[in-house]
């Protein structure tokens, strides 16, 4: 590690502990050190240049909107602060700083994902050669603590019936106004509705396939479409379907909808952030299809699109428990209809059982 007393007992320790995790990345630290002392001191050794490096490598392997959010991220809280500076020469309290400045504007969750970001990218110098440490890790418990929160939600059987009439009564454009109609009718992640494509949809088998690339699971993920679902599609199509998405953008129609649209529309129906967004139908879907509706549960699952796996730990495939969703689809969207009409209600917690 050095000769004392001109290497000290301080840094004898972090060049002990930077040895050890170019073990655990299977490099040699000898090795290491022959290449960081040959690679001259220029651009490709950067903490942006590393960073750009390690996201392309990885991009390919995840979902388009998770790859565009990592480096959106490191490019407003990282790069103008420490892009240009060596990554080998990035400080803990260089680093703090700038994720002190997240913190400021109130994002805590955040300044933890970037973090964590952060922490990627060195273990990837340090295993390419280019850094000898981790300033990152010594930031451990520097950050104010994440309070979990959970996606506002409406699960009142006669909420929902007054949210949906509201939804009916919405006066935006047809794309938006279609888009809160389909959301409780499918209930998937905002972002797989808003991207949502024609090309995805087999209106006549009643099917929307949307591919492994746009899963969070990265896994192709199947819809079953209720009547009502497919009047909505039909009601949609003669403006929209001679175009690639389902919901495009108002200014921009060769790009989806804003991520925020949905979300304004309950603003404009009187619904607040604490209320409902639209991340909250799924919840929705998943009380009421449990507690009131009887529904087995691995069926719900499935159709949320979450990780669902067989005795022997291998994933269920898209069509596993088809017939069976097809039926819990149908019978949701009859639901939501009913409650919508103003039918009377089953109480949230008086389970009924199913047939």
């Amino acid at each position: 590690m050095g000769t004392y007393p001109d290497v000290g007992l301080k840094e004898a320790r972090a060049r002990r502990d930077s040895a050890r995790e170019h073990l655990a990345h299977g490099a040699d630290p000898g090795e290491v050190r022959k290449a960081q002392k040959a690679a001259p001191d220029h651009d490709a050794g950067s903490f942006e240049a590393i960073a750009r490096e390690w996201h392309g490598k990885h991009a390919p392997s995840w979902a388009p909107g998770h790859e565009s959010k990592i480096i959106e991220r490191l490019e407003r809280n990282i790069f103008p602060w420490l892009g240009s500076r060596p990554a080998g020469k990035v400080t803990a309290p260089e680093l703090l700083a700038c994720l002190r400045r997240i913190e400021a504007r109130g994002a805590v969750e955040t300044a933890h994902r970037t973090l964590q970001n952060c922490r990627q990218v060195f273990r990837y110098a340090m295993a390419t050669g280019r850094a000898e440490r981790d300033p990152a890790a010594d930031l451990r418990g520097a950050l104010a603590p994440v309070m979990e929160t959970h996606y506002a939600a409406i699960t009142d059987p006669k909420a929902i019936g007054a949210l949906l009439r509201a939804i009916d009564g919405y006066r935006g454009d047809l794309p938006t106004r279609c888009a809160l109609r389909l959301a409780p009718l499918t209930f998937v992640r905002p972002g797989e509705l808003r991207k949502a494509e024609w090309a995805e949809f087999d209106l006549d088998r009643a099917e929307w396939n949307i591919a492994a690339t746009r899963m969070k699971n990265r896994e192709p993920h199947l819809v079953p479409l209720s009547v009502q679902a497919l009047d909505v599609l039909r009601e949609l199509h003669p403006l929209t379907g001679t175009g690639r998405y389902v919901f495009p953008g108002l200014r921009t129609p060769t790009r989806p909808m804003s991520e925020n649209t949905v979300n304004a529309a309950l603003r404009r129906l009187g619904y607040t952030t604490d209320q409902m967004t639209g991340h909250g139908f799924r919840a929705m879907a998943r009380t009421i299809l449990d507690e009131v509706l009887g529904v087995r549960p691995e069926f719900i699952e499935h159709q949320l699109a979450h990780a669902v796996r067989d005795p022997l730990g291998r994933a269920y495939n898209r069509t596993t428990h088809l017939p069976e969703r097809r039926r819990m689809m149908q019978t949701w969207a009859d639901y939501l209809d009913g409650l919508k009409n103003g039918a009377e209600v089953v109480p949230l917690h008086g389970r009924r059982q199913p047939a």
